[in-house]
């Protein structure tokens, strides 16, 4: 009887053992299938997007540390003697960059030397002069789903950094199988008796990995042992090396806005502003400290917390010999320093436009199994300094703000574009990212007020040139006073900004000071249906209705919509569609995207004359105060505020960079400052810094134009006597030809001008 049953309970056991070993094998081929199948390059490929390729030339407005800032965007290394490509040196006034090869171009070595930190004054390659110096386009974002990740091989990774992680995240990685039964004896020995002032965890990278790719939050024992298993046939399929090199690029390091943080290379950009291969030992045990609890340690939210982690960190990495004693005591008492504006700084309202467009244009393109590098035409250097100028300028609109006790946060927007391809170089819409993923650039659709005056004027030039009517040129006199106009059966009657009037004013110094009434009365002698067709013609923004308030702008645009719009100034009544992309790269094949067509939208003669009348915008008008605050070039411009104070714009041109700024409520509220107080600044700021160092160059004037010196007041032939001459642009055959009546010449020569007009 006792022999049955040990017969029966070792059959027993045998088939247990059986079923066992089935499931066991099952599992571990069930497994390894899914694991292959998620790591091993069978999932879709995350699309990449990159900005214009960065160049630098002599002469260029361009620090030491904006250029270091351009060379981690494109991941180069900071060497003491930069000697492979893709490094560079550092020294107090100059920077030695060794190139990658490009395709049948070789790596070079180059000497950018600096003038006062604050201009390139020599650019040499082999000791003789070089034209310029060109690094790669940057990457500006791979387009996964809620996430920001950049991916860096191994071999790539700087030691202190992988040394950091290892040190406080799983030390034995290179001895255990998976699991570390070592390890996980040690943490429960050392939470439950141990003197340290925090918990140590038992989980190796090899389960994290798996518990965080494969398998659900769940906390349990079933859970945990399917994590341990898969740990282990993770091991066997891949090495040591793929194991770290999946985690330190998969790891979750925080939020930044929507977006997750994924991988040591990304957050270093993140939080430090730098390429991985340049963080410091400190940096690189922040990073570390951090994976514990990417929300608890954030750098962002809780900087003593995330400083107090790092010195854990570098303590445990000098208990295991990975640093000197001494070189983590210097780097604990080094302060927590991180890159506030970082995620800004990577264009993610650009970024997000760019993916619409895609999508709305060929969604297709982004189609699985397909490894697509997007390229586009944002300049990231500009990028950083729109950014920069839209976070001073609104720090300086909520001091407004507050002075006048207004609520409520103001946001702004820019856009900035080269007018003559109509690319797009740089684009902020908003203050925040992080806070609001709103794009202002694009999607605020507001009254663009007396932005749109020039286009009034242009209407009556143009008229004038085709039809002779009206008789107006920029030096012809109309009466800026209190008017009521006929809308219909109604009666409008419009003001002035602050109630002033000028009386008898020539239309140039009508708009430099951008003055409604004598807008409305030019409309009104071209006919507002001429205005509201010239609008339709160029075809942005909504309809312009025919009314008299046409004139003042009463209709809707965004800050896109009037950055393209504006192009017709620069490029003689030529309109250049905007365009954010430039090429797409599928599986090693290019297909160029074309530019969008332009089209003709105004003669070049009357689009000349608009163009010179602002200039007097910036030069003695509402925009002067650009002058004040330094910025020198030859431009053109025009402010813009709505009624009530709603709105406040600025758009302003020099013949290769195009700009325009707004600033204002998201709830349509009045925010209280005109476009000279609000948005003038902040392009003032971004405009003196995109165009540093670059000399003045002169809007090209069209066949079909004459000039004259005029009397700034009167508007006539200009004497010896008149105190302010203006060297005025006609349409030729539209100089006037009476000489000026308030100064006139004295003697013979005054006698005859009177006389004969001459």
């Amino acid at each position: 009887m006792t022999l049955r049953w040990f017969r029966y309970a070792l059959g027993a056991t045998g088939a247990l053992a059986v079923v066992g070993l089935g499931i066991t094998v099952y599992l571990w081929v069930s497994y390894g299938r899914l694991i292959d199948r998620k790591l091993s390059g069978e999932q879709r490929p995350v699309p990449r997007m990159f900005g214009r390729p960065f160049e630098v030339t002599t002469g260029q407005g361009l620090s030491p540390a904006q250029l270091v800032q351009r060379l981690n965007d494109v991941g180069y290394a900071e060497r003491a003697k930069a000697a492979a490509p893709g490094e560079f040196t550092l020294n107090p006034a100059s920077v030695t960059v060794v190139t990658r090869p490009a395709g049948p171009e070789p790596s070079h070595v180059f000497k950018v030397d600096f003038v006062k930190g604050t201009s390139v004054q020599r650019l040499t390659s082999g000791g003789k002069p070089a034209p310029k110096l060109t690094l790669e386009a940057p990457l500006i974002a791979a387009l996964a789903p809620g996430e920001r990740r950049r991916y860096v091989p191994i071999g790539s990774m700087p030691k202190q950094v992988i040394d950091a992680v290892l040190a406080i995240e799983d030390r034995r990685f290179y001895e255990h199988p998976g699991i570390d039964p070592i390890g996980i004896v040690r943490a429960i020995w050392t939470n439950m008796f141990g003197d340290k002032p925090y918990l140590v965890g038992g989980s190796t990278l090899t389960q994290q990995i798996v518990k965080n790719t494969f398998l659900s939050p769940e906390k349990s024992p079933i859970r945990k042992l399917r994590e341990q298993f898969m740990a282990i046939v993770l091991e066997t399929r891949f090495t040591k090396q793929q194991i770290l090199e999946l985690y330190l690029n998969d790891v979750v390091l925080g939020q930044r806005g929507p977006f997750e943080i994924h991988g040591v290379s990304e957050a270093a950009r993140i939080f430090f502003g730098k390429d991985v291969r340049n963080v410091t030992l400190a940096e690189a045990a922040t990073m570390a400290g951090i994976i514990q609890s990417p929300s608890r340690l954030s750098p962002f939210r809780n900087a003593e917390r995330a400083r107090e982690r790092r010195n854990v960190v570098l303590n445990e990495m000098a208990n295991a010999g990975m640093v000197k004693k001494d070189e983590a005591e210097a780097a604990e008492a080094s302060p927590l320093v991180v890159s506030t504006r970082a995620l800004e700084n990577e264009a993610p309202y650009f970024v997000d436009y760019a993916s619409q467009l895609i999508e709305e244009g060929d969604s297709g393109l982004l189609k699985p199994d397909a490894a697509v590098d997007i390229y586009t035409t944002l300049d990231l250097h500009l990028q950083r300094m729109a950014q920069e100028a839209i976070g001073e300028g609104v720090t300086q609109v909520d001091k407004q703000l507050a002075a006048k006790k207004r609520k409520g946060t103001a946001q702004a927007a820019l856009v900035a574009i080269d007018p003559r391809t109509g690319e797009i170089l740089a684009m902020v819409g908003g203050r925040s990212y992080s806070q609001s993923q709103y794009n202002r650039a694009v999607m605020a659709k507001r009254q663009p007020g007396s932005v749109f005056k020039p286009f009034v004027y242009l209407t009556a030039f143009q008229s004038r040139a085709e039809t002779g009517q009206p008789d107006l040129t920029p030096a012809s006199v109309v009466v800026d006073e209190p008017t009521t106009f006929k809308d219909g059966d109604n009666d409008y009657s419009p003001t002035n900004y602050q109630g002033e009037y000028d009386g008898p004013v020539t239309l140039r110094r009508a708009l430099a000071l951008s003055r409604n009434i004598v807008a409305i009365k030019v409309a009104e002698q071209v006919g507002y249906g001429r205005v509201a067709d010239l609008w339709k013609k160029i075809g942005l923004g909504t309809p312009a209705k025919a009314y008299p308030s046409i004139a003042l702008g009463v209709f809707e645009a965004s800050p896109v919509d009037m950055a393209g719009a504006y192009t017709i100034f620069p490029n003689n009544g030529t309109f250049r569609p905007l365009r954010a992309l430039t090429s797409i790269v599928e599986n090693g094949k290019v297909k160029a995207i074309a530019a969008p067509a332009s089209k003709s939208i105004a003669r070049p003669d009357a689009t000349y004359l608009v163009v010179n009348m602002m200039r007097s915008v910036i030069n003695e008008g509402t925009g002067a105060a650009a002058r004040g605050q330094g910025f020198t070039l030859d431009a053109a411009g025009k402010t813009g505020t709505t009624n009530d104070l709603r709105d406040a714009w600025f758009i302003g041109f020099t013949p290769e960079l195009l700009t325009v700024v707004w600033v204002g409520f998201d709830n349509n509220q009045p925010i209280g400052l005109s476009g000279g107080q609000a948005a003038l600044p902040i392009w003032t700021s971004f405009m003196k810094r995109a165009l540093a160092g670059r000399p003045s160059k002169s809007f090209s004037v069209p066949d079909g134009v004459a000039f004259a010196d005029i009397d700034k007041v009167t508007g006539q032939l200009a004497t010896s006597n008149c105190p302010v001459v203006i060297h005025e642009a006609f349409l030729a055959g539209t100089e006037p030809t009476q000489h000026c009546e308030l100064h006139p010449e004295g003697g013979v020569k005054g006698f005859f001008q009177n006389l004969f007009g001459r």
